[in-house]
């Protein structure tokens, strides 16, 4: 009797084993982006409301060892002087500070209600540690930054696309 329990439960853990199964594929959030010179405004769209950040620069920093004098051996091989090096270090832009505009809900669209169901989704993917307020605040809006940043868009303001991925919001089916 006690192994069909032990058995039972083994088996009922297995099926529980989520290993198997892949994982959603994230959203590119950076599809959505759209890069405009300054002073330049978003095309207006049906009801759409949009949203401004600062793409931060991208900054490279490069050390290189030069050599100065090589090293010196005597007849059997065996170094008499090392070689000698200098180091030298220096940073490179590799992309400049940029405004880009994508698609968010609009703000009256943002009520209490929404912003708990969106502190909930994020929650529940591990990201929101606070308790649910329903208010944006500086931990929501890092729990937002951190969901969209690997998907593509480094804000702390949500995106509809995100809001779509989270579920919050729903998806016109002729979209897809």
């Amino acid at each position: 009797m006690k192994f069909r329990l032990l058995l039972g439960a083994a088996l009922l853990l297995a099926a529980c084993d989520q290993s198997s199964v892949a994982p959603p594929a994230r959203q590119n959030l950076a599809i959505d982006l759209v890069h405009l010179k300054p002073g330049q405004t978003p095309p207006a769209s049906d009801g759409a409301c949009w949203a401004k950040d600062t793409t931060p620069a991208v900054i490279e920093t490069v050390t290189e060892q030069i050599l100065i004098s090589e090293e010196v051996r005597d007849a059997t091989g065996a170094v008499t002087t090392p070689a000698s090096y200098q180091t030298k270090t220096h940073q490179r832009m590799v992309q400049d500070t940029e405004e880009v505009w994508f698609p968010t809900p609009c703000s009256a669209d943002m009520t209490v209600n929404f912003m708990a169901t969106l502190q909930r989704a994020l929650k529940a993917r591990g990201l929101y540690m606070a308790p649910v307020t329903g208010t944006m605040d500086a931990t929501t809006a890092e729990a937002i930054r951190r969901f969209q940043e690997p998907r593509g868009l480094d804000s702390a303001t949500l995106s509809t696309a995100a809001a779509r991925e989270l579920g919050i919001i729903s998806t016109d089916i002729n979209t897809l």
